[in-house]
C-alpha cells in the first residue's frame, strides 16, 4: 500500500469518527449479510481487558420488532406508564429496519472490575454504529429506563450482574446529514496534567 492510499484511508476514518453523528431517521435497507456481520465483528473488537468478552448481542428485525413492541408495552404498563408513554413504547421499534441490544454480560473478576466490563460493552455500540457507518448506513444509540426494567432484562437474558447498555437503531438515514459539524474548542474539556 502506498503512503498515499494510506493517508486517504487515514483521513475517511478520522472525518467519519470527528463527525460522527447519530441518525434518528432510519429506513430500509438494513444492513444484512456481511455488513450485518462486519458491524458485529467491529463490535467484537471492543477493547476488553481479560479477554473477557463481556458483550452480548441481541439482532432485532423482521417480526422480531413486532416481540419488541409487545415486550415494551407491557414494561411500559407494568411500569404505571400513561397512554402516551405506551403508545411511544409500542411504536418505538420501528423506528429503525433493524435493532441490536447491547448488553454488558458481566463476570467477577480480581483484575477487572464490573464498570470496565460496562464500559467495554459501551464501546462495542460505538464501534459498531461506526462500522454501520463506514458501510453507508448509519445508526442511534438509545437507552433510557426500558435498560433497567426486569421484563426487558428478563427477555435479554441479563443476569443480575449484566446491564443493556443499550439498544443499537440502524438502517439507512432517511434525512442527508451535512459531511461536517461545528467541532467544539476542545479547551474547556481538556486539561493538561
Amino acid at each position: 500500500m502506498g503512503k498515499n492510499h494510506q493517508r486517504r484511508v487515514e483521513m475517511d476514518a478520522l472525518d467519519m469518527l470527528v463527525n460522527r453523528r447519530s441518525a434518528s431517521r432510519l429506513a430500509e435497507p438494513a444492513p444484512t449479510g456481511d455488513a450485518l456481520e462486519n458491524i458485529l465483528r467491529a463490535g467484537l473488537r471492543a477493547p476488553d481487558h481479560g479477554t473477557l468478552q463481556p458483550w452480548r448481542f441481541f439482532v432485532i428485525e423482521g417480526e422480531g420488532r413486532e416481540r419488541f413492541s409487545a415486550l415494551l408495552e407491557k414494561a411500559a404498563v407494568a411500569d404505571g406508564q400513561d397512554e402516551k408513554a405506551i403508545d411511544k413504547a409500542r411504536n418505538a421499534p420501528f423506528r429503525a429496519p433493524l435493532i441490536i441490544t447491547v448488553v454488558a454480560h458481566c463476570e467477577a473478576h480480581h483484575k477487572v472490575p464490573h464498570w470496565e466490563q460496562v464500559v467495554s460493552a459501551g464501546c462495542a455500540v460505538m464501534a459498531m454504529q461506526m462500522a454501520a457507518l463506514a458501510q453507508g448506513f448509519n445508526g442511534i444509540w438509545r437507552s433510557g429506563p426500558f435498560t433497567d426494567n426486569n421484563l426487558v432484562r428478563e427477555a435479554f437474558e441479563c443476569r443480575e450482574q449484566d446491564q443493556i447498555v443499550g439498544f443499537l437503531y440502524l438502517g439507512t438515514p432517511q434525512l442527508k446529514a451535512s459531511t461536517t459539524i461545528n467541532l467544539p474548542d476542545t479547551a474547556p474539556f481538556v486539561r493538561h496534567f
